[in-house]
């Protein structure tokens, strides 16, 4: 998979690019704070309908500007899409897939996929939950783009479900409420049933992307270290998961088994939950737990170590999509002025083969001559080819 031609409009601070891209390396060499990072920005949106930067839409569009236009030309094999976004804050997003009919911007997922190494990377390891939560369920999504209309249902029922706990908890005054409960009890089973089918997924994903993980840490850390790098999916229902989900070579997880599961652990934790005001057990209490040797690497790994860890995290990521789908767009994001020189020849060999990479920097030197491919300035708004 390749992106042919990519257009931004009224996006960060562009107020238009046009680009013609192709197949190996693409770079972009600038001073930092010119716009290089907003160019790759705009290709993961399209990718995730998301940032990596920002949690909502509202900085992506230009200052004074509406809304914000990103367009695409996407070639997978000897086929061709064109994709189309507008991202209008406080408004309702659209997108065209080949310039047909307005259509939700979920229904463009799984057409751009790609892979993002940055600096914000080293957030999945030292962290908080939610960092290695989103970047599971993003990839999840790549895998899968139903799973985007799965977490949009899950998040819906967890608001109502905490609305629902915070009012009751503060009239009960220590009377049942049975308008409550039985209302309580509406929620549990919407909550149970799109958690049940986000877990699972969840699950799946960790058992492969487990393996991979590990011999990417291997691959990068080489003779530098005695530790196995290990991920383990750590529910928040804890010991009620059934033995086998979420291991590699386990059993595939059940969405119906799991529904049982977490209605069970939603009634028994509900009195708590009413004193407490939040939903206590559900996927967004969960936690990819990253393991060096035996002990977690958050807190206890070198910088060095967390960045070969977010890295493997990354490169698993690459492999498993790329056994899927066939290569995905590496997107390398000013990630080679983090890197010492073993992680920026680990990284270079796998950007080598990709079939297609776009890579930006502060300058030459800090791009590995295997990446020497189309070159671009970027500078005082205008992007010029070499």
């Amino acid at each position: 998979m390749y992106l042919r031609r990519l257009q931004v409009t009224d996006f960060r601070s562009w107020p238009h690019v046009d680009l013609e891209l192709g197949t190996g390396p693409t770079v972009f060499v600038g001073p930092n704070g010119r716009g290089k990072t907003n160019l790759l920005e705009a290709v993961g949106y399209l990718a995730t309908l998301g940032s990596h930067r920002v949690s909502s839409d509202a900085p992506l569009v230009r200052h004074d500007c509406e809304r914000a236009l990103l367009r695409a030309a996407v070639v997978n094999g000897d086929r061709e899409m064109s994709v189309e976004l507008e991202i209008s804050p406080g408004k309702t997003n659209r997108a065209r897939i080949n310039r047909g009919q307005p259509t939700r911007p979920r229904d463009i997922l799984g057409i751009v996929r790609i892979v993002l190494f940055a600096p914000e990377d080293l957030a999945l390891v030292k962290g908080d939950p939610s960092e290695r939560r989103r970047f599971l369920d993003d990839l999840l999504v790549q895998r899968a783009p139903r799973y985007a209309g799965v977490r949009s249902d899950y998040e819906k029922a967890l608001r109502q479900r905490n609305a629902l706990l915070k009012t009751s908890g503060k009239r009960r005054g220590g009377r049942e409420d049975p308008y409550a409960a039985s209302t309580l009890d509406v929620w549990d089973t919407q909550l149970a049933e799109a958690g049940a089918q986000l877990l699972a997924g969840r699950l799946d994903l960790v058992a492969e992307l487990a393996p991979h993980t590990t011999a990417a840490y291997e691959g990068i850390a080489g003779q530098n270290s005695d530790r196995q790098a290990h991920v383990v999916y750590r529910a928040s229902i804890g010991d009620a998961i059934p033995d086998g989900y979420g291991v590699p070579g386990g059993k595939h997880a059940e969405p119906d088994t799991l529904t049982e599961i977490l209605l069970d652990a939603l009634r028994e934790s509900r009195e708590a939950d009413l004193e407490r005001g939040v939903s206590l057990v559900g996927p967004h209490r969960d936690e990819l737990a990253l393991i060096l040797g035996d002990a977690p690497a958050r807190g206890y790994a070198s910088h060095g170590e967390s960045w070969s860890f977010a890295l493997a995290l990354r490169l698993g990521s690459y492999e498993l999509l790329r056994a899927e789908w066939g290569d995905p767009v590496l997107l390398l994001d000013d990630v080679f002025a983090e890197l010492d020189q073993r992680r920026r020849a680990r990284l270079a060999v796998v950007a080598v083969n990709a079939e297609q990479v776009l890579v930006t920097a502060a300058v030459d030197e800090d791009v590995p001559d295997e990446l020497s491919g189309v070159r671009y300035r970027v500078a005082d708004g205008v992007v010029s080819r070499e």
